[in-house]
């Protein structure tokens, strides 16, 4: 099926990019494909999450068959009888001690929003603009950072509005997100679909209490964040900002360029011209119903302040002999955030599980971080979390067997890292980006 979509979608997206104003009519019955439906339904497996109101687990389709659960899936849309579950919501803590909704749809509505991603996706990456980065093929997180580096140092655009929407993909209004939507899809069955899914009630247990309630619905704004669509209608009316902002000529005359990864970005700005910028900026997003949180946005002139975008800090570096340079580094946020999981993986409560596979909970932990966290000269940062780690397993190790000391002898270097296989972080890397200050 993983080949027969990809040619759909690049003949979808190939007519998209030939004509920029083409409306297609015929996508349903691309959506109700077997091989579609097939391929949404091996990424949602993929994905390994939670089962929605309906208890159903992929491990109970897999069972039960799960080519007869596709087959009467696909019936259910071919024959107009199928109707979205009410999402499931589920509170994820945050960093700075709040709570972020996440809404679950059944693994039925997940793989048929997949499908449609699928399809509809492939359309709109041809209208989608160079400096979107997020949920897209080929591009990522360290690419945007990077293109704000290039920003400040090949172009001098030294000012930086660090912006902050308030709940962003809460507030995103319905109304003009569909007009997005219909500028290419002409389908009614699939927009109808979409609504319907924009749309469904949110249904919270605590316990054996179960709350109904239907908020999207009556404030006409959001989208579920938990939804496979979710990310691409976030990306579709972010683009009308970013469609305006060059429209009305900001762009060329405060030389203010925006860099975008879903519904966090900054504008790089020529030296002067931020604070016009920021203005400008915040007039633009309360005409598209959006709220920037004055707060959390915050003006940068780098070098001398510094300015920290999805993860990393970019300012101003002092290296081994003092010399001064233009890089970026990991955040302090983001290396507090690492060294608090693993303090969290050997705290008294896994003192029951084997240090063999506490060892693999942390080695997935420190490549997952180390294989974004790669970008600069990060040799100072991996040597402090490598210090932090021995220390920690090792004490770790001490504690559960009730022995005494710190354990150097017993749980040596050589036998965390050899014997039970600890991973070693880089010594030596200096990825871009970097410069002399």
């Amino acid at each position: 099926p993983e080949i027969s979509v990809q040619k759909l979608q690049t003949s979808l997206q190939a007519k998209a990019k030939a004509e920029p104003d083409y409306r297609f009519y015929s996508l349903w019955d691309k959506v109700c494909r077997l091989d579609v439906l097939e391929e949404a339904y091996r990424r949602c497996r993929g994905n390994r999450g939670a089962p929605g109101v309906d208890d159903v687990t992929f491990a109970q389709i897999e069972t039960e068959g799960r080519e007869r659960w596709l087959e009467n899936a696909r019936e259910e849309l071919m024959s107009s009888n199928y109707r979205p579950q009410p999402l499931l919501r589920v509170w994820i803590p945050k960093s700075n001690g709040g709570r972020r909704p996440l809404s679950i749809p059944t693994v039925k509505d997940r793989t048929v929003m997949t499908a449609a991603m699928l399809v509809i996706g492939a359309i709109f990456e041809a209208d989608l603009l160079d400096n979107q980065y997020g949920f897209r093929p080929k591009l990522d997180a360290k690419m945007a950072v990077r293109r704000v580096f290039w920003h400040i140092r090949d172009h001098r655009r030294s000012e930086i509005v660090d912006a902050d929407l308030r709940d962003y993909f809460t507030s995103i209004p319905h109304a003009p997100l569909v007009k997005c939507l219909t500028r290419r899809i002409a389908d009614g069955r699939l927009l109808s679909m979409i609504k319907d899914w924009l749309t469904v009630a949110v249904i919270e247990r605590d316990g054996r209490r179960t709350t109904r309630t239907a908020e999207s619905r009556t404030k006409k704004r959001g989208t579920p964040q938990g939804s496979p669509l979710s990310p691409l209608l976030a990306n579709l009316y972010f683009r009308r900002f970013l469609l305006a902002w060059r429209k009305h000529g900001h762009q060329d005359q405060l030389d203010a360029h925006i860099v975008n990864y879903a519904d966090d970005f900054v504008i790089c700005c020529r030296p002067g011209s931020s604070e016009t910028a920021m203005v400008r900026m915040q007039t633009l997003m309360n005409r598209l119903g959006l709220e920037v949180n004055e707060t959390k946005t915050r003006l940068a002139r780098v070098p001398e302040d510094s300015v920290t975008f999805l993860g990393y800090t970019i300012g101003r570096f002092h290296g081994k002999g003092g010399q001064a340079f233009l890089g970026t580094r990991p955040s302090k946020k983001a290396i507090r955030r690492l060294l608090k999981q693993i303090h969290d993986r050997t705290t008294r409560q896994w003192y029951p599980d084997t240090p063999e596979n506490t060892v693999a909970v942390i080695n997935r932990i420190l490549r997952g971080w180390c294989g974004y966290f790669d970008q600069g000269p990060v040799v100072e940062t991996y040597n402090l979390i490598r210090q932090y780690v021995d220390r920690r397993l090792r004490h770790w190790l001490v504690q559960r067997t009730g022995a005494r000391g710190r354990g150097f002898k017993r749980y040596s270097q050589e036998y965390l890292h050899e014997t039970l296989g600890l991973y070693r972080l880089p010594r030596a890397r200096a990825d871009m980006p970097r410069a002399k200050a």
